[in-house]
């Protein structure tokens, strides 16, 4: 399969690119900073806020891939919600695959971003991600679109293969960012949750 990953050179995003080029996949990273990508990947710097570069490539692979996230270092994380706005609007039939956040993950009907024990400060990322999973729920039906949310704490680590998988409700404490890539390319060649979230732990 043809992949197009943006923010292949991030965390999660490298592994996810390392892991569909381990398994034959012909991969695509684009990268805003032009940072590294694993090997074997197709480097291009680009970003997901230009539709006509998005329904270019959309149009060339089978699945795209956001691994991006809202900025860390006090970037306006309206540009972030903005690139996911034009990677939904200009991916045409293509499937769309997203990593998302823990945050959104609900335990006895609250999503843990609303519980008094989520960690301050990661508060604010998680609401902005929780609203792209609100706005990927309310998209047109001909949508095609995933989304993977990790455990509460995904870090590099081992790839074991053993993990277990979920919908709404956390399956564990957290996941490396390995194993995660994993769950995320699975479902890449074995579609299982089309429109809706998915979530990984131990």
């Amino acid at each position: 399969m043809k992949i197009a990953i943006y923010g292949a050179s991030g965390m999660i995003g490298s592994r996810v690119a390392a892991e569909a080029v381990s398994r034959g996949h012909e991969v695509v990273g684009i990268t805003r900073s032009g940072g590294e990508v694993p090997a074997g990947v197709r480097a291009v710097a680009g970003t997901a806020n230009d539709a006509v570069s998005v329904k270019e490539l959309a149009s060339s692979v089978d699945v795209l891939v956001s691994a991006m996230g809202p900025s860390r270092t006090g970037g306006d994380p309206q540009k972030f919600v903005d690139a996911i706005d034009t990677l939904i609007a200009s991916a045409g039939g293509t499937r769309l695959l997203v990593v998302g956040g823990a945050g959104s993950l609900v335990v006895d009907g609250k999503r843990l971003v609303d519980g008094p024990g989520f960690p301050e400060i990661y508060k604010a990322e998680a609401l902005v991600l929780a609203g792209v999973l609100d706005t990927l729920r309310a998209t047109p039906a001909g949508v095609d679109w995933t989304l993977l949310s990790p455990a509460q704490v995904i870090e590099p680590g081992e790839r074991t293969g053993v993990f277990r998988l979920g919908l709404d409700e956390p399956v564990g404490h957290q996941i490396s960012a390995e194993d995660f890539a994993i769950a995320l390319v699975d479902e890449i060649e074995q579609p299982a949750h089309s429109r809706r979230r998915f979530t990984v732990g131990y």
